[in-house]
């Protein structure tokens, strides 16, 4: 593994579906060995951990300190136990920060009351350090949201149905990372991707779609990106790179939902699996 200053490491980029191969939503950017999370599905810390065994040293558990939410449906958060909990136990010292929408404070107080017995045992009888299960919840809205010297991450508004959904667009010395979340097309998404490096979206197949009930249909329509929508956003943004993620199949498979999107997109696209790694 070379040691570009930026990675993108795609830890899950499955759906509410449970799935052998793929876990849950999460994604890692790292910039000069930082890594920021993006959500944080079931599956989370088992797939850091696999990937700082593939030689990505910077995911090694006591590094997760920098974690960011699109919206909080459970398949994007779910794993957030895991996250405040786990890598404690592997050695964090510092506090977790969490970047997320309206109702993060009260899932993160939430998770703490649940686990307080653990936490109480542990700090009194292992060798813990004593602030690496702390979390430091912010929510936000729209505009600049966090800065360091390697990143600068904007979040923008997304239409994701009733919750308030978040894409995030993460800017550094020298490239641009977008991520759409999930949601349906927005012209706030382009806007934001327009030229960056790597557009990181949601997407499900046209094909796959026709074997739904009329119900679903209309839900998936309306609340997510089908590939011919992926196509047409991508030829008005023009990334130099997409990268597909929490890919709806159904009866479809891989080949033909890129073959959907290629049909209408000439430029590159990556449909993504589990633990793929793209160095900027």
């Amino acid at each position: 593994m070379s040691d570009s200053k930026t990675k993108i490491v795609m830890l899950g980029t499955g759906t509410p579906r449970a799935d052998e191969k793929r876990a849950q939503s999460c994604v890692a950017i790292i910039v000069n060995e930082q890594p920021y999370l993006i959500d944080f599905g079931a599956g989370v810390v088992q797939r850091t951990v696999q990937a700082h065994n593939m030689g990505i040293t910077a995911l090694h558990s006591r590094n997760l300190t920098r974690a960011f939410v699109t919206h909080m449906h459970a398949d994007h958060t779910i794993g957030y136990g895991d996250l405040i909990f786990t890598p404690w136990m592997q050695g964090r010292t510092q506090p977790l920060e969490v970047y997320g929408p309206r109702g993060l404070n009260m899932m993160t107080d939430h998770i703490n009351q649940a686990y307080a017995i653990s936490t109480e045992e542990h700090i009194k009888s292992h060798p813990t350090d004593e602030d690496g299960y702390k979390v430091n919840a912010h929510e936000f809205e729209s505009g600049e949201i966090y800065s360091d010297d390697n990143v600068r991450v904007e979040a923008f508004r997304v239409d994701h149905g009733y919750l308030n959904a978040f894409g995030f667009k993460f800017s550094t010395d020298q490239h641009s990372i977008v991520i759409s979340g999930d949601t349906k097309p927005t012209d706030a998404l382009i806007e934001m991707a327009t030229g960056c490096d790597v557009l990181i979206h949601e997407v499900y197949s046209v094909k796959g779609f026709q074997s739904h009930t009329d119900k679903w249909q209309t839900y998936h329509s309306r609340v997510h990106t089908s590939s011919h929508e992926l196509a047409e956003i991508a030829n008005k943004a023009r990334p130099k790179l997409l990268i597909l993620y929490h890919q709806l199949m159904w009866t479809a498979n891989e080949d033909e939902l890129l073959t959907e999107i290629r049909e209408r997109y000439d430029g590159v696209v990556e449909s993504a699996q589990d633990l793929d790694v793209f160095e900027l």
